[in-house]
């Protein structure tokens, strides 16, 4: 019985490593592709030959896209949205979490519930650009700050991992005369590391893929994030390199102009994951909403 099912686990564990390369393959190999092309020369892109292995290794793209576009004007931005963004919304979601993750907190279920209804109904482009224009946001960095401040589902994986903390740690610390702030500031978030290292991810690669808000409520040229410059780069990538000298011109091929302009918004979020990536598992286990 017991080879039987060993022979089972056996079979299963290879399945699951199979699909597990399948689908690591099927979000890998696009990124390759795309990569490749970003240092393949212009011949080799303009025939079709690239597949995951640059040919030629071209920099002229990534020169230009330096050197010729805003890049670095529209990466300050984007930087600066996800930095305060994250910090906020992170202070925000953990003090609005923990009197949440608390049973006797009056007023708890009239706000869980509308967390709830804003996870479910949203109210419109309309009124959220009047709401902007009112506030007086319209082309501030805040326009793309204050719609990602909170998150209700991250609030809630946040609430789920605070009402695990046992009682028991609070109580001796209210016993010795600490406040509740005193409490969370010293004894919770210090063993919470994980989940706020996860929400961190969650948000900062939220606001840095933030495209939709900024397309409505940015129209200032300087104020354009990494997301808004990479899809109007994409979009007039003929007319901007019409604009250039023939020797920039005709050494570069659009399609490898583009895939460098993708990589280069890419690579500076992808350098966040390797520190964050041990607390990632572990914060979402932990703050798992339970059944």
């Amino acid at each position: 019985m017991n080879s039987i099912r060993n022979r089972s686990d056996r079979w299963f564990d290879a399945v699951n490593n199979v699909l597990i390369v399948v689908v690591g393959l099927i979000c890998l190999l696009p990124f390759l592709h795309v990569l490749a092309k970003s240092f393949s020369d212009q011949a080799s892109v303009m025939g079709n030959k690239i597949t995951f292995f640059p040919i030629g290794m071209h920099l002229e793209a990534f020169r230009f896209v330096f050197a010729h576009t805003r890049f670095f004007e529209a990466l300050q931005v984007t930087l600066l949205v996800t930095i305060i963004g994250t910090a906020l919304s992170l202070t925000i979601t953990i003090l609005a979490a923990y009197p949440l993750s608390k049973p006797e907190f009056k007023g708890r279920k009239p706000i869980l519930l509308l967390y709830v209804f804003s996870m479910l109904f949203y109210g419109g482009i309309i009124p959220g650009y009047i709401l902007m224009k009112e506030l007086g946001l319209l082309n501030t960095i805040w326009a793309m700050i204050v719609p990602l401040l909170v998150v209700p589902f991250n609030l809630f994986v946040c609430k789920t991992f605070f009402e695990g903390i046992p009682e028991s740690i609070e109580e001796s610390a209210k016993i010795d005369g600490a406040t509740n702030l005193r409490i969370l500031r010293s004894i919770v978030l210090p063993i919470s590391l994980p989940v706020i290292a996860t929400l961190g991810i969650f948000y900062a690669v939220g606001y840095w893929n933030n495209y939709f808000h900024p397309l409505i409520y940015i129209s200032s040229v300087d104020l354009k994030p990494l997301q808004l410059f990479l899809y109007e780069t994409i979009a007039n990538t003929e007319e901007l390199l019409q604009e250039q000298p023939d020797t920039v011109r005709l050494s570069m091929a659009p399609e490898g102009f583009r895939a460098a302009t993708v990589i280069s918004s890419i690579v500076p979020i992808l350098l966040v994951y390797p520190f964050l990536q041990r607390y990632f598992v572990t914060g979402m286990t932990l703050g798992s909403v339970k059944g």
